[in-house]
């Protein structure tokens, strides 16, 4: 198959220079988040499991994961969890091998135990052994995309008709949105900070030169006595997101945290486990942040979930981010340019160096022939890299949520 470059102008304005500009991000104890890790840390556990019984990752998709939150009571100092999370992580994984003699994989035992595992490290308050329950209903794959995926180990051949998408570089708002999560839910933040749990939401709206920032933090109960203790928290959160914005950005800033709360009416964003999970909030693989980390409305995107898809062939997964790498080149040796965005579309069956399709939109004042050799070697030179790319997910190299 003859793969199909286009470099193409963008059109239209980019979103830096638009009036209006959205972006969000769902932190890392969103029940959304939560599902999406529990879906590729079952997938890395696998595959490490795999390559050390079999010296290559199996075929499986456990992308579907699923979250019911459960019930608590939160008072200041103190408060427990009446009604536990429920997760059930489902998909298709290789649960048997045979070569000389038959090899059972414990998928069940990953998807417990190691799921167990990780929510204890990321959800410190959260009782992994009375707070949530944890299940799978994870079966055999189907078998013409097992056999397409075991007719070719050194070119895979790609999973799925799909597509990845990427552009760069971020804008401020971009940035400022990202970053404060990762800041608030930084270790060095909750030392000082041991009240702020992880589920935190950040909405970034820009409008014209003010960048409104959103901040809803589940704020733990049994590390804050009181009111007044809850407001000071407030005032520490709002003082880490400007100074941060002062370091990214010129632009004015507002921020507005916790918003819901009625103080009046003793109402406040108060968690046991600092996850909004543990009272009634859901969570589903592919309803949160994109691979890049960020839901941007204005920005080309995917309704493809890469976490738990296998790392060695589904394009919905390693699309994703060759792209991002293309346009991470792209933007690093033509630095003018205002905004480049790069689309990838596969077909399923074909070896995945091979996309159907490859299409660069650049924006800026530029002579696109100038530049157009250099962007299609980059394209050629990550499209052969694709072979070798599940490693980087297996070493969690890769942002994917």
């Amino acid at each position: 198959m003859i793969m199909e470059i286009e470099i193409t102008r963008g059109l239209g304005v980019p979103v830096a220079e638009r009036k209006v500009e959205i972006v969000e991000r769902k932190g890392k104890g969103h029940p959304d988040t939560l599902c999406d890790k529990a879906a590729e840390e079952l997938s890395v556990r696998l595959s490490q499991y795999y390559l050390e019984e079999f010296g290559r990752v199996q075929h499986h998709n456990v992308d579907k994961v699923l979250l019911v939150g459960g019930q608590s009571y939160s008072p200041f100092g103190g408060g427990d969890v009446i009604e536990p999370i429920y997760i059930l992580l489902s998909g298709r994984a290789v649960s048997k091998v045979i070569d000389n003699e038959e090899h059972i994989i414990p998928v069940g035992k990953f998807a417990i135990e190691h799921t167990r595992e990780w929510l204890q490290k990321d959800l410190p308050h959260l009782d992994v052994n009375s707070d949530v329950i944890i299940d799978y209903k994870i079966r055999a794959g189907s078998t013409d995309l097992v056999g397409n995926f075991d007719v070719a180990v050194d070119v895979p051949r790609a999973n799925d008709t799909s597509f990845g998408v990427a552009y760069g570089p971020m804008t401020a708002t971009e940035l400022l949105v990202l970053h404060s999560e990762h800041m608030l839910n930084d270790p060095k933040t909750k030392k000082k900070w041991p009240q702020i749990g992880e589920d935190i939401k950040v909405m970034g709206t820009r409008v014209d030169n003010t960048i409104h920032v959103q901040v809803a933090a589940a704020i733990i109960s049994t590390e804050t006595k009181d009111a007044e203790e809850y407001a000071n928290v407030m005032e520490g959160i709002d003082n880490m997101v400007r100074d941060l914005a002062a370091k990214i950005t010129d632009l004015n800033i507002e921020v507005s945290v916790n918003t819901a709360d009625k103080p009046d009416e003793g109402l406040f964003y108060l968690t046991v486990t600092g996850t909004s999970a543990e009272h009634g909030d859901d969570g589903q693989v592919g309803r949160g942040n994109r691979a890049n980390g960020l839901i941007t409305p204005y920005r080309p995107m995917t309704l493809e979930a890469a976490a738990g898809k296998n790392p060695v062939s589904h394009v919905g997964k390693t699309y994703n981010v060759a792209a991002r790498e293309i346009v991470n080149k792209v933007v690093d040796e033509y630095p003018d340019l205002t905004q480049v965005y790069c689309y990838m579309v596969s077909q399923i069956g074909a070896p995945i160096t091979e996309p159907r399709a490859v299409n660069v939109e650049v924006f800026g004042d530029v002579n696109l022939n100038d530049l157009r050799s250099s962007i299609e070697s980059i394209i050629e030179e990550e499209c052969q890299r694709l072979p070798d790319v599940w490693k980087g997910f297996i070493d969690r190299k890769y942002q994917l949520w």
